[in-house]
């Protein structure tokens, strides 16, 4: 992404108030309704299958303290601090971008609603992409970024849930 792409990228999503509110549904509440809705299935699987339980509550806190590692060892700039130019919403945390740990919790999030239960995975899969290009389009995390947290999620997901 060059500087320009950025800069016009974020100067239209806070010009346009509809796509503003599009884009900041998708950035501040869906992961609330991830989160949310995580916890609910947590609690449903506590008390009907601690097995299931185990499994996909111990996956996505891995997925989430490797995350973290990965982002102090990288310690990449955000897009608003490379192009010295305000993100969308006006977040201002240095470094750490790299890998995004909403997309890495959304999709191994959805990963755990895949394992119980495949529609359900599918349409977590759909909220986690919206959660991932939200990311992007903020102007808080460069595309590499995103890919990264979506890929070690689903790779590690898919290990954890559908072959150990």
């Amino acid at each position: 992404m060059s500087a320009e792409m950025y800069i016009n990228m974020v100067s239209f999503f806070k010009r346009n108030k509809l796509c503003n509110a599009i884009l900041k549904f998708c950035y501040d509440f869906l992961p609330f309704v991830m989160f949310l809705s995580y916890g609910v299935l947590a609690v449903f699987m506590l008390f009907s299958d601690a097995k299931t339980f185990a499994r996909i509550t111990l996956s996505p806190m891995t997925v989430f303290a490797i995350i973290t590692v990965f982002r102090k060892i990288f310690n990449r700039a955000r897009p608003y601090e490379k192009f010295a130019t305000p993100s969308v919403f006006g977040k201002d945390k240095s470094g750490e971008s790299m890998p995004s740990r909403h997309t890495a919790c959304a999709f191994i999030i959805a990963m755990a609603f895949m394992y119980v239960s495949i529609p359900l995975g599918i349409a977590y899969l759909i909220i986690s992409f919206f959660i991932m290009v939200s990311r992007v389009l903020s102007g808080v995390h460069f595309i590499s970024d995103v890919l990264a947290g979506m890929a070690i999620s689903l790779l590690y997901g898919y290990l954890s849930f559908f072959i150990i």
